[in-house]
């Protein structure tokens, strides 16, 4: 790879080396999709109340908010001649977090698997936020779209194995499903086992198979970085959503709308569908495990149709535009998540997955690839983590206020959870026409 400054015109990258930038989403992804898909699980084992389930899983917006611009803005100021400037985030995250996902499905009490969420949440952020630095990094802004797309399909081809890994141990592997009461079925645990060791693996791929461009002028990072300080460094983290470019301001507001419904469906799709579909909230029961685990098949459906539709994208959006495209995707999503509440067989479940595949496949890319146009390149990582506050913010408020919404209005009813997630999918839709994007040589 020709040694190009990350602030000069960079060159074209080849498939195989975009690949190989991107595998690390794999692995990431593998932790996030059994996180997503299982906690609400291991909860509930332990002895947690439908109600309370939103604000015990406040640890993992939290835990983003805090990590993911602190990192993005030290990693904007790391260079090292070997590992280079977001490889060494890349490998701590993927250390810490392969020890949490051994660790989380042992718990043997609601407040250690609380806790343990909060480590293994930090931990994968640590890995993740550098990965979306990467791209602005390393593609002229004519490859960033297939950049993130690629990024994309890795955490649908993670996702899609993850989520399926208790229904397969079950019904391949003849694994019980079951336990006792407040005991973590061993499905379960063999799923975190097997993450684990595919997160490290496919992250350490990334790092080991990149080489990233250097920063123009390394002097002055090494002379700025002694004199900034560490609480320097803290407080300009998380400032900089006070100085965020008009576009980005603009995403600010289809970013929240988007992953509050996303967290409205992580949270919960499995109390929703095995009380709604499968006419059960009994946690010891076969029918409510043979419901979760159909639950991590959805999951993996809706992931693999995102990985399928991230090559796509790029398609629609050259033949629209990117905003019109994530448009298009978002109405889909709520689409899917609301049809739901209409459907009583299991298999049917399976359709819905295709709006929320789509909708997740371009939240995944569309609003990177806009933003990362107008981000100057010396604090590509910096503002990413703060655009990661519009991830993680609207999670917080799901967090707070949807068990409070259920109980007071529908009597704990999970699937109204969901259909208020489609509608906030339908609003963030709206919000795509306000969108400016520079699509110069997109």
């Amino acid at each position: 790879m020709s040694q190009v400054s990350i602030s000069s015109k960079k060159p074209q990258l080849s498939f195989w080396q975009i690949w190989n930038m991107s595998f690390g989403f794999l692995g990431i992804q593998f932790g996030f999709a059994l996180q997503n898909a299982n906690v609400s699980r291991i909860f509930t084992t332990l002895g947690a109340a439908i109600d309370d389930l939103s604000i015990l899983w406040l640890a993992a917006p939290v835990t983003g908010l805090l990590v993911q611009p602190i990192i993005g803005y030290y990693s904007d100021c790391t260079w090292h001649k070997k590992w280079g400037r977001r490889r060494p985030f890349f490998a701590i995250g993927a250390i810490l977090a392969t020890i949490a996902l051994f660790v989380m499905p042992n718990s043997t009490a609601l407040w250690m698997s609380v806790i343990m969420l909060w480590v293994m949440d930090a931990s994968i952020n640590i890995s993740m936020e550098p990965f979306r630095a990467l791209v602005g990094d390393m593609l002229p802004n004519e490859q960033r779209t297939l950049g993130f797309a690629m990024q994309t399909f890795f955490i649908g081809v993670g996702a899609v194995i993850a989520s399926a890994l208790p229904f397969i141990f079950t019904n391949w592997f003849g694994i019980s499903n079951i336990a006792e009461e407040g005991v973590i079925p061993d499905t379960v645990k063999w799923s975190f086992y097997l993450g684990g060791i595919a997160y490290f693996c496919a992250v350490m791929w990334t790092v080991l198979k990149t080489e990233e461009y250097p920063p123009e002028d390394i002097v002055k990072l090494k002379e700025e970085n002694a004199s900034r300080g560490v609480f320097t460094g803290l407080i300009e983290s998380f400032t900089g959503i006070f100085k965020m470019p008009k576009t980005m301001v603009q995403l600010s507001y289809v970013q929240f709308f988007s992953w509050f419904a996303l967290f409205a469906m992580w949270i919960y799709t499995t109390s929703a569908v095995t009380s709604h579909v499968y006419g059960t909230s009994d946690s010891t029961s076969t029918l409510y495990n043979e419901g979760a685990d159909w639950v991590g098949i959805c999951f993996a459906t809706y992931n693999g149709i995102a990985a399928i539709v991230a090559f796509l994208l790029p398609v629609v959006a050259k033949k629209t535009s990117r905003r019109i495209t994530h448009l298009l995707a978002l109405v889909l999503g709520g689409i899917g998540l609301i049809s739901i509440f209409f459907i009583t067989d299991p298999n049917m479940l399976l359709i819905s997955m295709i709006g929320v595949g789509i909708a997740w496949a371009s939240i995944l890319s569309m609003p990177y690839a806009m933003l990362s146009s107008v981000l100057p390149a010396h604090k590509m990582g910096y503002y990413m983590g703060v655009f990661n506050f519009f991830i993680v913010i609207p999670q917080i408020v799901a967090a707070g206020i949807l068990g409070f919404l259920l109980k007071l209005f529908f009597e704990n009813d999970s699937i109204y959870a969901l259909i208020i997630g489609g509608v906030s999918m339908f609003i963030a839709a709206a919000l795509c026409l306000i969108v400016q994007d520079n699509e110069e040589s997109a």
